[in-house]
This record gives C-alpha cells, sequence and structure tokens, in this order.
C-alpha cells in the first residue's frame, strides 16, 4: 500500500518514493499557458509548496517525474528554463535587517547555482541583477518561484 506523502512538499520525493499523488498538473499547463505572473493564496496545508515544486520541475525538464501524469503529454520537457526559487518559511524573522540577511544569503545561493557574480549591493539591486543576467547567460526566460511570501 502507498503511504500519504503528509508534510511533504518535495514533487521529486512523492514521485521517487511512491507516496499517493493527486495528479494535479494540468493546472501547470493552465496556469503557463494562461498568463505570466500568479499569486497563489490558499490557506495553511492546501499544498502550495508542493505545487510551487511540481512547477520547479516541470519548468526544470525533469521528465522523468511526470510519468503517467497529464503534464507527460502535454508539455515541451525539451524547452527547459532556469528556476530562480525563493523560500521564506524558514524560521522567523525579527527585523529588517534579518530579513535583509536572509534574501541576500538566498539571493547569493541562486547566483552560485548560476554562476553570477554581482556588481551592485542591496537586495533589490541584486535580485534585479540575477534575473537579467541568468536570462543573459542562458537566453531563455527565467522562472521566478517564490513560496511563504
Amino acid at each position: 500500500m502507498k503511504k500519504l506523502p503528509i508534510g511533504i512538499s518535495s514533487f521529486s520525493e512523492i514521485i521517487q518514493e511512491g507516496y499517493y499523488y493527486v495528479d494535479k498538473t494540468q493546472y501547470v499547463h493552465e496556469l503557463v499557458d494562461a498568463g505570466k505572473y500568479y499569486f497563489l493564496s490558499r490557506p495553511r496545508r492546501f499544498g502550495k509548496s508542493l505545487f510551487v515544486d511540481t512547477l520547479r520541475c516541470a519548468f526544470e525538464g525533469r521528465k522523468e517525474l511526470f510519468h503517467g501524469l497529464y503534464l507527460e503529454k502535454h508539455w515541451d520537457f525539451d524547452k527547459t528554463c532556469p528556476v530562480l526559487c525563493f523560500s521564506l518559511g524558514r524560521g522567523r524573522v525579527r527585523s529588517a535587517q534579518e530579513l535583509d540577511m536572509n534574501l541576500l544569503a538566498m539571493l547569493d545561493l541562486q547566483a552560485e547555482k548560476y554562476g553570477v557574480e554581482y556588481k551592485s549591493e542591496g537586495v533589490a539591486n541584486r535580485f534585479a541583477n540575477l534575473i537579467r543576467t541568468v536570462c543573459e547567460k542562458t537566453g531563455r526566460r527565467t522562472a521566478i518561484l517564490i513560496d511563504e511570501y
């Protein structure tokens, strides 16, 4: 019998470890075809983090994870795009300075992943520089996924 994925928000872990998964990948396809920017507001424990991770896996072209799911036949896995993922769900932030430090650390991790060196200071400037440079380096549009805003 399959296990329930209680508390697991990693799409790849759910698929690879054989947990139950209700296929919502049709919504990935619909979102990407229908628009550009989305703000998903749902109650706690409603699967937002899992959905964001599913988006990441689709954009990264991880076709093997979508076997038997809607996207397997309705997504061009050869058209990958760089993905910048940020989650603000870790711990409690007690000041603006602490928030800036956390954001800079997340930006640095993403910059390292794509080999981006900064020429600017501050969260907003680094974020803009990261997006622009990743787009220029890869020649592709970049997906930006923010979880636990």
